[in-house]
């Protein structure tokens, strides 16, 4: 295993461990929008280790960056009062608090793993 292993094996930890809180929270919830949301989230995002452990490629990468900046996006909306979304706001629990951790830790070694991708290739190496 090499360096850049390692980003790929943690992006891929990260985002599992996201997509299992927000199965636990969704399921939690008692509020069947949420559940639908967190059940749907929390797969997809269990799912989106695969592409980073087995490294599928750069679109791959991108498409479960942008995912979870969405994920990240509607935590911040539905915090605010009176939001779009569900017209109050929400409270900030720490498990919330723990999923936007580890989502944002996915978001950081995405970013890394492009960044890397990049210099790599201008010396004709591969990520």
């Amino acid at each position: 295993m090499n360096k850049t292993d390692i980003l790929f094996y943690t992006a891929a930890a990260t985002t599992a461990i996201a997509g299992i809180i927000h199965i636990v929270l969704g399921y939690d919830s008692g509020r069947l929008n949420t559940q639908i949301l967190f059940l749907i989230g929390g797969a997809t995002q269990i799912f989106w280790a695969i592409p980073m452990a087995r490294k599928w490629g750069p679109i791959w990468y991108g498409v479960g960056l942008g995912g979870t900046i969405i994920f990240i996006l509607i935590w911040v909306i539905t915090r605010i009062p009176e939001n779009f979304i569900t017209g109050r706001g929400g409270r900030i629990s720490d498990n919330g608090i723990l999923t936007e951790v580890f989502q944002f830790a996915f978001v950081g070694i995405v970013i890394a793993i492009f960044v890397l991708s990049g210099k790599l290739s201008k010396t004709n190496q591969t990520l």
